[in-house]
This record gives structure tokens, C-alpha cells and sequence, in this order.
């Protein structure tokens, strides 16, 4: 991790700051003491452009009366210094999994309003990522990781696993063609923040924002939100009363059509897969995801280690297909 400048914003100047574990992508730090902003260095994937989407969610959002954090501006009025950024901190908890459902609820409620917020939002987005959740270019990938790391140490299991995901995918029966709108991207627990009372606040981690079907963004939610045992686990189920809770509570909130509730059961399947997908390719490819040496000794034991959990969900939410079918109903 490098030095973040705090010069280059003046309330920031002299403040103590400490870096803050727990991110996959971005550089984080934890500004000031109690904490007045989050400071990041921006991974190669996001270019400073990426800033310029966050300010007009953000803006929007907040004339919605939503809580969100709002991008500091530097010295000179810029969104950015550079690849670094600086946003305000929003006081409150987070968590890195869910085994409560009221917490479930509550995340449900949360992200409902913020698409309820962004539903009249018009905005083009100055960076996208068109391959994010483009599955079948996911399930390329992780065909060509085989082919170029035959030699890896981890071949063998990754192998293995990889022709089963390959297989699940193949019997997928959802639609790629749905229509979009504006969605946060990466709606895993960890990217909500909550009150200490268990109320949501807001969302965290806008990067990633951009136009998803709802399936696809509802579906990255709940493989996060109804996995207690998060994603550093090789043995995951997917739990139906977080999904109760969660969705009950969400389609209270923003009640869909008929179509729309039809596509979302598919869509968490899709995602779980797609996620073992990825995870099993960087096992191999050792070159996008963070990795913890406390969970693991390598970055691809580590991303081993997050695929087969991926996988495993995707067959538990196969499994309970009709039951989660029935609470959409």
C-alpha cells in the first residue's frame, strides 16, 4: 500500500489515517480520528473517470433524501487527485456476512429504496464495464485460464471444478436479453452500511455502478446476503429465511411486475455460478481479486477456496429453486 496525499484535500491535511483491510479491488484507508473520510487508490481496472458517475448518483441520490457518501473535493476543486480519491464517511457498521434476518430485511429495504431513488435517474455513464456480468464471456475465461496454465500447482482441482461449473452453466435456463437500469453492481453485504440498531444507511463501493438487469443486480445481492457462511468458505448453503426475509422486505418496499419477479430466481443462480467462474479463473491467473494469507497461503488457494463456496451455492439455490420461486411469487 502506498502513502495517500492528504495534502491535496484541505480538511484532510495532518489527519492521522490507517489502511483498512477487508477490500478485494481498491487500496482503502480510513482517515482521521473518529474517522472523517475514506481515502482509496484506485485499481488499474477503474479510471479516474469513474468519479464523474459517482458524483451524479451520488448528488441524485442524496436530493432523493437518502444518506450517501459524497466525493471530498481536492485542493483545486478537483473529484480526484490522480488515482486517489477521498469520500466522506459515513458513521455506522458494516458486515462481511448475514445470519439475522431482521439484518436481511433491512438490507431488502435498503437497496429498494435506493432503486426506487435512481428509478427516475437519467445518466450515461462515462465508465462501464460491458463484460462485468456478461457470463458467458466469464465462463471464456476460465476456459482460456485452463488451456494457459496447465503447469499451475493447482491444475488438477481447478480443473476439476472448472468442468463442473462449465456443466451447471450449460443447463442455465434464464434469459440473457433483459432489460436494464441504473444499478449499484456489487450489492454484497459488505458494500451496505448499517446503523448499530440494524437499520440500513446506505450503499458503499460505487465503482461498479452501471446498467444491469435487475436479476443480475438482485442476484449478486442475495448469493452475498443468504450465504452465512460469507465467501471464505469451501461449504456455503444458501439460506431460504434470509431470502424470505430479504425479498419479502424488498418487494414491499419497490413491488415489481409479474416478468421482472420471473427472471430474479434464475438470476442468483447465474451470479453464484458466474462468481465461481471468475474465482476459479483467478486461481489460476493469480491477477485480478485481493487475497488474505490469514485464510489462505497463496492467492489462488485463496480464490480455490472462494470458487468451490460459489459452486456449492449455486447448487444449494438450484436445489430450492421452487421454494425461492415460491416466495417471488
Amino acid at each position: 500500500m502506498s502513502t495517500p496525499p492528504l495534502h491535496r484535500w484541505s480538511a484532510l491535511d495532518g489527519q492521522p489515517w490507517r489502511p483498512l483491510s477487508g477490500g478485494l479491488i481498491n487500496d482503502t484507508y480510513l482517515v482521521g480520528d473518529p474517522p472523517v473520510a475514506v481515502v482509496q487508490h484506485l485499481h488499474p481496472l477503474f479510471p479516474p473517470r469513474v468519479n464523474d458517475d459517482i458524483e451524479a448518483v451520488t448528488a441524485h441520490v442524496e436530493a432523493r433524501g437518502m444518506c450517501t457518501p459524497r466525493l471530498l473535493r481536492t485542493v483545486d476543486g478537483a473529484l480526484c487527485e490522480g488515482k486517489w480519491r477521498a469520500l466522506s464517511f459515513v458513521p455506522g457498521v458494516t458486515h462481511h456476512k448475514l445470519q439475522d434476518p431482521a439484518l436481511a430485511a433491512a438490507a431488502g429495504r435498503l437497496v429498494a429504496r435506493w432503486h426506487q431513488a435512481t428509478d427516475d435517474l437519467e445518466h450515461d455513464f462515462a465508465f462501464s464495464r460491458p463484460l462485468a456480468h456478461h457470463t458467458p464471456h466469464h465462463m471464456q475465461v476460465l476456459r482460456e485460464a485452463l488451456d494457459n496454465h496447465s503447469t499451475h500447482a493447482l491444475y488438477d482441482e481447478v480443473a476439476a471444478l472448472a468442468e463442473a461449473i462449465l456443466a451447471a452453466w450449460s443447463r442455465w435456463d434464464g434469459d440473457l436479453e433483459e432489460p436494464t437500469r441504473i444499478a449499484h453492481g456489487d450489492l454484497k453485504i459488505s458494500n451496505l452500511r448499517f446503523s448499530e440498531e440494524g437499520d440500513g444507511l446506505c450503499l458503499l463501493d460505487l465503482d461498479t455502478m452501471g446498467h444491469l438487469p435487475l436479476s443480475v443486480e438482485l442476484g449478486d445481492a442475495w448469493r452475498s446476503w443468504c450465504n452465512p457462511a460469507a465467501e471464505d468458505a469451501a461449504e456455503t448453503v444458501f439460506s431460504l429465511e434470509l431470502f424470505e426475509a430479504s425479498a419479502s422486505a424488498y418487494l414491499d418496499a419497490n413491488p415489481l411486475p409479474s416478468l421482472a419477479r420471473e427472471a430474479l430466481a434464475p438470476g442468483i443462480e447465474r451470479i453464484c455460478t458466474e462468481l465461481s467462474a471468475r474465482f476459479a479463473a483467478d486461481a489460476l491467473n493469480e491477477s485480478y481479486f485481493g487475497w488474505s494469507p490469514e485464510v489462505a497461503p497463496t492467492q489462488g488457494h485463496h480464490n480455490l477456496l472462494r470458487a468451490k463456496g460459489q459452486f456449492a451455492l449455486s447448487e444449494s439455490v438450484r436445489g430450492q429453486r421452487a421454494a425461492i420461486e415460491a416466495v417471488l411469487a
